[in-house]
């Protein structure tokens, strides 16, 4: 009899199996039970009869607590009315661990801090699966659309001496006899040593944070996805995000639409995320806010609220350019055209769900670079490295970084994004 899993049991209709995974609820009623099995790739429900399993067993089944580990085998049957179209009918049931406890996570409802609490075990819920399968197949997808563009992957370091992003939310550590390193904020300015040698590159991995913030788009440590492409303009840049979040979202509708469902996402808004973005400039944006009641001047940097009051008039990802230089980071190529902007943007997703991407061409002449560390008082002498970089075969290069955990809240349409993580790290959670 062959072990086969929940996803490829429509193959099996009227065969035989063997079933290896977890009872996550059940029912009975005198001669019949009803067991609901998960086994990580999918939730069947199982049907035993005392007839058929003997009273001994049956009294054994009877007993099982919720997340009790078994092995089953059984028949698949066609079922209509089961959400996934069949059913196992169970001949034999053998039990692996019956726990002695009552499950803590059990059918009541719980509040949302005892739920973190046991993340370990709220992971094996209906949702948290529904959730993480999507996260797969995004990260899957990110993957497939860089190697079928050419991009070669490069793994960027966690430790640094060089900070990315600005000082006050670093996490700093005591290096051996190196003195002070900073976990990584960003892998960027090592894709762009990377991009002067591979030309198109790219990374996958995790950066950290030190911000003080509680809202439901923050994490302390969370996934980003960076690229890197030399010889690429700020307007090469705004057309690879179109296209990369493009064919995410089309391959999670390919591949997870039933896990979207499942959600209660609507995936007809999701229909819609098809390159060209709408554009438009930090300029503009701050007069459309002003417009609607905000009382932003220019100079400010964009909250969450605003970002959110600017996507309102958007169904897709919108991409706001050219923000003043003192509100971004050090590496951003000025504007030609006003040196008081540069040449960036960040893309904002529809619905709510804020920026899920940052970016911009980065500079790429030495004594302007040198000029912008001064700026933002940040040790020249340790970004000797990059600045190598400007001396030595320096052309126009530009990049981005995509945050994971905001990309999956947006698509599961998540209401916040300590679930879009497997165990997420916020500013009081560090357990489990």
């Amino acid at each position: 009899m062959e072990w086969v899993y929940i996803k490829d049991m429509k193959k099996y209709i009227g065969q035989k199996v063997e079933f290896r995974g977890w009872l996550w609820n059940k029912r009975a009623s005198g001669k019949i039970a009803f067991l609901q099995l998960r086994d990580g790739t999918g939730f069947v429900q199982g049907v035993v009869e005392k007839s058929t399993l003997g009273e001994e067993k049956y009294a054994k089944v009877k007993k099982l607590k919720m997340e009790s580990s078994l092995i089953v085998r059984g028949t698949v049957v066609e079922d209509q009315r089961s959400p996934v179209g069949f059913e196992l009918h169970i001949d034999d049931v053998e039990i692996i661990h019956n726990p002695e406890e009552d499950y803590p996570i059990s059918k009541k409802e719980h509040g949302i801090d005892f739920l973190m609490e046991h993340r370990h075990l709220w992971l094996r819920s209906r949702r948290q699966f529904h959730i993480l399968k999507v996260r797969h197949e995004i990260i899957r997808a990110i993957r497939e659309f860089y190697n079928n563009n050419g991009f070669t992957l490069v793994d960027t370091p966690i430790f640094t001496g060089s900070i990315g992003e600005s000082a006050g939310n670093t996490f700093e550590i005591d290096y051996f006899d190196y003195g002070k390193v900073y976990l990584a904020q960003t892998g960027q300015l090592y894709l762009e040593a990377a991009a002067m040698a591979l030309g198109k590159v790219y990374n996958l991995g995790p950066t950290f944070r030190a911000e003080k913030s509680k809202t439901r788009r923050h994490l302390i440590e969370f996934w980003m996805n960076e690229a890197e492409v030399a010889y690429y303009t700020h307007e090469d840049n705004m057309k690879l995000q179109e296209n990369l979040v493009s064919y995410v979202v089309k391959k999670v509708l390919e591949n997870a639409s039933e896990n979207l469902v499942a959600l209660g996402r609507d995936i007809s808004k999701l229909e819609k995320i098809e390159a060209p973005f709408p554009r438009i400039t930090y300029t503009e944006a701050i007069k459309l806010l002003n417009k609607k009641g905000s009382d932003i001047k220019w100079g400010e940097d964009l909250g969450a609220d605003d970002e959110t009051m600017v996507a309102e008039d958007f169904d897709k990802p919108v991409i706001i350019e050219k923000y003043p230089k003192s509100v971004k980071a050090f590496y951003m190529q000025p504007d030609p055209e006003n040196p008081d902007v540069v040449l960036c943007d960040d893309m904002i997703a529809p619905e709510g769900y804020g920026e899920i991407i940052g970016a911009s061409e980065r500079i790429w002449q030495e004594d302007v670079l040198i000029e912008r560390l001064k700026e933002n008082n940040l040790p020249v002498e340790e970004y000797q490295w990059y600045l190598d970089l400007r001396k030595f075969g320096s052309v126009p290069h530009s990049g981005f970084g995509l945050g994971i955990e905001r990309t999956v809240a947006w698509i599961c349409g998540l209401k916040h994004i300590r679930e879009a993580i497997p165990f997420a790290r916020t500013l009081y959670r560090v357990y489990p």
